[in-house]
């Protein structure tokens, strides 16, 4: 009974993955696999489009198809062995359709509908790249050698191998055997850790609604820290300017600011805080030590910390201090003559 429900569930996903990149529903007889020409015809468009968007490393020549569906004998053979090779080139984690026997692979439950999930994810990311690439046409460098040190994935990514020890990647290497290599590395270093070191500060698992609200709330979160953050920024600019108020300011006006226009320019409003650091935070993050604890003033601590302030002058600032001031009357003209306002109009002449 469980079986045939998480059946229903995956053929309505897969449905709705389907039905969003514009295809249509999944055929009723999926669940014969490559057996099913509509089956076979649907995973054809599939990967055509794969291929047409750019997602397959293998160079193919022009008009040759990355699947045929076919309608003879031989059809389904041929299917099947174009299959195997695609989805290999995509690294796909599925075992048993990668492996020899696809055809024995696809005729088990659900083994049909796993295949189009999969192709449907690959088409659904594949998407997003080319929209990525064509809002911002910016060109990206391939892992490996060669690659701009400042990029933000790829320095946290050289980081991790130097934490981990690994060495750096070969160009050309497939993100997957990346993350499997880490993987592996991680799971043989985490039973050396202390019992509980790396346990997550978010372990309750994470539905539709919840993630909803986790996205509003750091929504909410990022608008308030900007607005915080451009009042902190102003203050910095207002204070800045300050500075070349004075006569000294002219003649060092050029080399105060080439050296704040720099800083100033790397600051901006925007939080780059988001959802990932939550799912990355751990249960020690939330542990709250004073500011004025051993270990922390073992780190701040500093000889600046021992000069003490002298007398500094009175600046005033207290209006609660001082009487208000008595008004004083005096004559408004000093000879004492009556003060006209207004201007005279002047007479009409006689005609």
């Amino acid at each position: 009974m469980e079986a045939v429900k998480a059946e229903a569930w995956e053929g309505a996903a897969v449905a709705q993955d389907l039905l969003a990149l514009g295809y249509g529903g999944v055929p009723g007889a999926a669940s014969r696999g490559a057996s099913c020409p509509d089956f076979r015809g649907l995973c054809v468009r599939l990967a055509a489009e794969l291929g047409t968007l750019g997602a397959l490393e293998q160079q193919r020549e022009a008009g040759a198809e990355v699947l045929s569906a076919g309608d003879g004998p031989g059809a389904e053979e041929d299917f099947l062995r174009q299959l195997g090779s695609l989805l290999r080139e995509l690294h796909c984690p599925d075992r048993a359709l990668c492996g020899g026997d696809g055809a024995a692979a696809l005729r088990e439950p659900g083994a049909g509908l796993r295949l189009l999930r999969f192709l449907c994810s690959e088409l659904q990311a594949t998407r997003l790249l080319c929209l990525r690439s064509l809002l911002d046409p910016s060109p990206r460098p391939p892992l490996g050698e060669g690659v701009v040190e400042g990029a933000g994935m790829v320095q946290e990514l050289d980081l991790t191998l130097q934490a981990l020890g690994l060495p750096r990647p070969a160009p050309g290497t497939p993100a997957s055997q990346l993350l499997q290599e880490l993987h592996a590395k991680i799971s043989e270093l985490q039973p050396s850790l202390p019992p509980g070191f790396l346990q997550p500060l978010l372990s309750c698992s994470l539905d539709a609604p919840r993630w909803e609200a986790l996205e509003s709330l750091s929504q909410s979160l990022r608008d308030q820290y900007r607005c915080r953050r451009c009042l902190l920024l102003k203050r910095l600019d207002l204070t800045t300017s300050a500075f070349h108020w004075s006569d000294r300011a002219e003649a060092q006006g050029e080399a105060m600011r080439a050296v704040l226009i720099p800083i100033r320019e790397v600051l901006t409003p925007e939080s780059d805080i988001s959802i990932a650091h939550v799912l990355a935070a751990r249960a020690d993050l939330s542990c709250l030590v004073p500011a004025t604890s051993v270990a922390v003033r073992r780190g701040t601590c500093c000889a600046i910390n021992k000069v003490l302030m002298g007398n500094v002058p009175d600046r005033g600032g207290r209006p609660n201090e001082l009487e208000p001031p008595m008004p004083t009357w005096r004559s408004r003209r000093e000879d004492g003559g009556p003060q006209c306002w207004g201007r005279k109009k002047k007479k009409k002449k006689k005609k």
